[in-house]
């Protein structure tokens, strides 16, 4: 058997892993370093570049990011940040129909611009908003859908974890995909909200109506909103005005919303400890995806399957637009069983390199950022696409009482809106681009 057969041959063996409940960065780090074992013919040799591989890995200057935003948003949420954004964005627009929802959404989006965690947002926006939807007479299935999708809006509107590591993965700067993400991001948030426009015109009865609150009051709840528009302003303004790194951002956010929290006495030393502990954890498993990945695609490269895939695509004549369709149906479909990080790990070193030579007619930088936003909003829609959207599970345990069909049946339609949103911006590259 060749190593190429053996390569190909090693992807439903990690499927196989997956499906099994092994956890993913276990599962790309046995494949990767049982197939180095096979191709090399020798133990020791996969077992020494355990340890170069673990270096060049983790000594990586722009991880240390992600464990900068993961604790900004565990700030954020004890500063009470989550409460300000949803009561200022109720208060604009909880008494139309459907209001209160379209509230969550766009304090989803808020609360994504200092968070850059899909997961954590959805939990955090699931606390402060589900309360309020079941108060004024929301359905169980759309609530859920509703706050589902809007942590989704996570990681797509920057600063965002993911779009790191897609960044490491492919060497493109950060501050850039940042910025391309920025109007995709409030495009999404606007699509999430027509979407909720139209999902109560066709069920009258799914939300209720609640009474329009004075405008001095809504000109108070937004100015409580001016914390998480500091830390906005301070963290993507300075990134982008080249007054410090990304990295160097996501340390100045961290602080700033640790302080802003200690002075809305939202952080004690308990919850300090407990803020630092639950970062660590959280980063710890991400770092050992970004190992097991790592193994696994040096293991890939050995074997020449991207480099032969990226051949064979060429030799078959397809128009680079539809092999893009068809690599965005593949992460559509990866999507119902797999979460967004472990898709990026796993399949960017095999699918850029094949997007890389085809010409879409525009730089190779323009392409790789364009195809990073696309890769990421269709990784965003597997968070929310049964069976297995891990959003919607996040979203399910909080609200056990809510049949998980009826969350199923309601985000459909949060689902339409980001297929469309994938057609637009693959028609139209520069509303992507034009920031840059």
């Amino acid at each position: 058997m060749s190593n190429l057969e053996i390569g190909i041959y090693s992807f439903p063996v990690l499927l196989g892993l997956i499906f099994m409940r092994v956890p993913i960065g276990l599962a790309m780090f046995s494949v990767g370093f049982g197939g180095l074992w096979v191709v090399m013919g020798k133990p020791n040799l996969p077992l020494a570049q355990l340890k170069d591989v673990a270096y060049t890995t983790f000594s990586n200057y722009s991880l240390s990011i992600v464990p900068m935003f993961l604790l900004m948003g565990y700030f954020a949420t004890l500063g009470g940040m989550s409460q300000a954004l949803f009561k200022a964005a109720e208060g604009f627009l909880g008494h139309r129909r459907g209001g209160v929802a379209m509230a969550a959404i766009g304090a989803c989006a808020g609360f994504g611009a200092i968070c850059g965690s899909s997961l954590a947002t959805a939990a955090t926006m699931s606390r402060v908003a589900l309360p309020e939807l079941k108060r004024y007479g929301y359905e169980g299935g759309f609530s859920t859908a509703t706050l589902a999708a809007g942590g989704t809006l996570g990681i797509l509107i920057p600063p965002s974890v993911v779009l790191v590591i897609y960044a490491i993965l492919t060497e493109q700067n950060i501050a850039k995909l940042f910025l391309a993400a920025f109007v995709p991001g409030i495009i999404a948030a606007i699509g999430y909200m027509i979407a909720v426009s139209i999902y109560v015109r066709r069920h009258p009865n799914a939300a209720g109506v609640r009474e329009p609150i004075p405008m001095r009051e809504r000109i108070s709840m937004l100015i409580n909103v001016w914390p998480v528009l500091l830390v906005f302003i301070a963290v993507v303004g300075g990134i982008y005005g080249g007054i410090f790194t990304p990295t160097e951002g996501a340390a100045v956010g961290a602080l700033g919303t640790g302080i802003i929290a200690f002075f809305n006495g939202g952080l004690t030393r308990s919850s300090l400890i407990a803020s630092f502990t639950d970062t660590a954890r959280s980063s710890a498993m991400i770092f050992f995806i970004v190992l097991g990945a790592a193994f696994y695609n040096g293991f890939l490269a050995r074997t020449r399957v991207p480099q032969e895939l990226s051949n064979w695509v060429v030799e078959l004549g397809m128009t680079p637009i539809a092999v893009l369709a068809v690599i965005l149906l593949i992460y559509l479909i990866l999507g119902c069983f797999m979460d967004s990080l472990s898709m990026i790990l796993l399949t960017i070193p095999i699918f850029f390199p094949v997007i890389s030579v085809l010409d879409f007619g525009m730089s190779p930088e323009h392409v790789a950022i364009w195809f990073g936003i696309l890769v990421l909003i269709v990784v965003e829609v597997g968070l929310i696409t049964p069976p297995v959207g891990m959003n919607l599970f996040v979203i399910n345990a909080m609200d056990p009482e809510t049949p998980m069909v009826e969350t199923y049946r309601a985000v459909l339609y949060y689902v339409c809106s980001d297929l469309v949103r994938v057609v637009l911006l693959v028609a139209f590259p520069s509303i992507t681009l034009f920031l840059l």
